[in-house]
């Protein structure tokens, strides 16, 4: 066989043509001895290429007897032994019946994991009521993916009848669903504020405030669709409901918070092996990074098995059906409870170049109003209570897409449907390679969370030293960042139900979150629960030390997103890397998101002034008595510090010199004696 040198275009570009045998053949026969004896003498040695760079030809010639003769060789039959046939038989099996082997495999495992359930519940149900409940939601969940998979269209069509009928009279019937919730809303509002007190209002109060705000600075006021507004807002209410007011939904929360504070606990065992045993005297550096890079390995292990994707698909339904989204919003809004405002998008990273502005908007917005999992294991470590950043995080994903819908209404059509959207999947091959990947890509984490509180807080210290200089001139020293925020965004605080001698405080907190990040926000908030859960004073210097626990939880809702202005930065090159075609759309509609985000968490933050209703086990009078009419001071605990508040607070209200009602001397002297109170009720 020859290949010869042809060309094929105008561009000087040359292919090289085959030419059959039998064409070679009847060329040679053409040819004279001398060609013949050429042919001879590259045979003899072996293959030979022969290049004429004037001519630019090429000949190859290559030994085709010697490799079909070698193909014969090989070709040969050769006799197997017993043990060989026996395996190829054994493997002809396997491959045949490869199904129903799985399907044994997963029927002898899945039995033996129900008879450890029935073991350990016939033991001790109180101890394996855990793994009882999580048994059964996962044996349901199997379940409902089942018969959706194989009698979905049949479902559908038995309800379709029903569906068309409430198509028909949903003009009126949507009407008088919202006037029965609107009742429903000022009656629980009457009634809780009776047994409450008024903080409630002012939270509703804000919650309207709110929502009328970003209608008057929407993108397009006249066409907002209210479906989406207003179920963000009940799927924030109901959760909250569920979570802060009843005893099973706070009870599961409180356990959730408490198994994910003990389950974080054991990246202390990889920080002592490579810091050594006194790791804990660099509590940030050594105790609270590490659990970044522990918890960013397990989302990268889950991510892969498929659970993550799962979960976020079922949440992400769960949303676009109560509200009316698209399934790329709703399953990015359901993707940002768990993982990073930049990890979210890449869940439909090819849906990206072609959803809508307003849907691009939702996105965006999604991630500045939520936390990832992996920081939020760092704000637990802090000392902020695990349950509210829990339930914060889930609350916020509606409430996300509320504002968004809001700010930005939709005005095109979508053309990204869900029967066409896939959840993209890991690119790792197995469970070990995918905690190797969750651990290396917490390294760029890590650096830049540490990186920027080294820059942040000394940018902080000198634009408070700058401020303090500049005060000085005006007899004014007191002059900080801080107290700038405060003033700014203390209405703002106060409107989301927080203590009005508390907004100062908590004003202080979002321009940090605002400004800087939530790391730095959380970390002063941290300081500020260690306080009261110490005692002591409550005034230093004119300087209020800490908080009533109320204003906590309502500032931990407030402060548990994203929204600042280095997320702003981080978010374009994020998704602008994902989808180039969008770059226009992204930096156009970034800010507004940041807005929109930040709106989000306030709203969760009046959801939870609502609702949250600090609990004591005891009344105050009988808590304050007994404990201080015993022979010993008591220590200085949470409940007795809040009662003593309590106790100052009414009394300041009413005006009133001396003690009355239920409380006793020995109450109000103990209380003097932990606040160290500068009033007259004390001396």
């Amino acid at each position: 066989m020859e290949l010869k040198e042809t060309t094929c275009d105008h561009s000087g570009v040359h292919n090289l043509a085959f030419q059959s045998d039998s064409e070679g053949a009847d060329v040679e026969n053409m040819k004279g001895p001398g060609d013949n004896s050429q042919r001879m003498k590259n045979s003899e040695n072996k293959k030979t290429v022969h290049i004429n760079q004037e001519d630019e030809y090429i000949n190859i010639e290559s030994d085709l007897h010697e490799n079909k003769r070698d193909t014969v060789d090989d070709e040969q039959p050769r006799l197997k032994g017993y043990l060989e046939k026996k395996y190829d038989k054994a493997r002809e099996f396997c491959k045949k019946h490869k199904t129903r082997i799985h399907y044994v495999i997963y029927g002898i495992l899945i039995t033996a994991y129900l008879a450890v359930v029935v073991a350990a519940c016939s033991l001790n149900f109180q101890r394996a009521l855990p793994l009882f409940i999580i048994t059964v939601l996962a044996i349901s969940f199997i379940c409902w993916d089942f018969l959706i998979a194989k009698y979905g269209d049949t479902i559908a069509a038995y309800f379709s009848a029903g569906v068309r009928y409430l198509e028909k009279q949903w003009f009126w019937l949507k009407w008088v669903l919202c006037a029965a919730l609107v009742i429903a809303i000022i009656c629980w509002l009457i009634f809780d504020t009776a047994k409450q007190g008024s903080h409630q209002l002012i939270s509703f109060g804000g919650l309207v405030m709110y929502v009328l705000l970003m209608f008057i600075f929407s993108k397009y006021p006249t066409r907002v669709a209210w479906r989406p507004v207003f179920s963000g807002i009940g799927m924030q209410f109901i959760l909250g409901l569920l979570i802060l007011r009843t005893k099973v939904g706070f009870d599961v929360f409180n356990w959730l918070g408490i198994q994910t504070q003990t389950f974080l606990e054991y990246s202390d065992t990889g920080a002592k092996f490579v810091f050594g045993e006194k790791y804990m005297d660099h509590f940030f550096a050594f105790k609270v990074l590490p659990i970044v890079v522990f918890f960013s390995t397990v989302m990268s292990m889950l991510y892969h098995i498929g659970f993550m994707q799962w979960l976020i698909a079922k949440v992400g339904w769960i949303m676009q059906i109560f509200m009316g989204t698209t399934p790329v919003e709703s399953l990015v809004a359901a993707g940002n409870i768990f993982v990073g405002q930049t990890e979210s998008p890449l869940l439909v990273r090819p849906y990206l170049p072609y959803i809508t502005k307003s849907e691009l908007h939702a996105v965006m917005t999604a991630g500045f109003s939520t936390i990832a999992g992996s920081v939020l294991g760092a704000y637990i470590s802090f000392g902020v209570s695990a349950s509210h950043l829990l339930t914060a995080s889930v609350m916020s994903a509606p409430a996300s897409l509320a504002t968004s819908k809001l700010f930005w209404p939709e005005t095109e059509k979508p053309t990204v449907t869900l029967s066409g959207l896939r959840v993209s999947k890991g690119e790792s091959k197995n469970l070990l390679e995918a905690a190797s990947q969750g651990a290396s890509t917490s390294i760029l984490l890590v650096a830049n969370i540490a990186v920027n509180l080294i820059s942040f807080l000394a940018l902080l210290a000198f634009l408070d030293s700058a401020l303090s200089w500049v005060g000085s001139l005006f007899d004014y020293p007191q002059l900080n960042f801080e107290n700038i925020c405060a003033y700014v965004f203390m209405p703002l605080s106060f409107m989301m139900g927080v203590d009005w001698e508390d907004s100062f405080i908590v004003g202080g907190l979002l321009g940090y979150k605002t400004f800087f990040n939530e790391f730095v926000a959380y970390e002063r908030l941290s300081q500020l629960i260690h306080n009261r859960e110490k005692g002591g004073s409550m005034y230093i210097d004119g300087m209020k030390q800490y908080m009533t626990v109320r204003s906590e939880v309502i500032a931990t809702y407030a402060l548990c997103g994203f929204a600042n202005f280095g997320s702003l930065g981080l978010v374009i090159g994020g998704l602008t890397s994902i989808a180039p075609s969008k770059k226009k759309e992204i930096a156009g509609g970034a800010f507004r998101a940041m807005i929109a985000g930040t709106v989000a968490c306030f709203m969760t933050a009046c959801v939870a002034g609502m609702l949250t209703v600090p609990g004591l086990e005891v009344p105050c009078h009988i808590l304050l008595g007994s404990a201080f009419n015993s022979t010993d001071f008591p220590a200085n605990s949470t409940e007795l510090v809040e009662c003593c508040q309590q106790l100052f607070t009414s009394v300041n209200q009413s005006q009133e010199i001396f003690h009355g009602g239920n409380y006793s001397v020995s109450s109000w002297k103990g209380c003097c004696q932990i606040l160290d109170q500068p009033a007259l009720h004390c001396t």
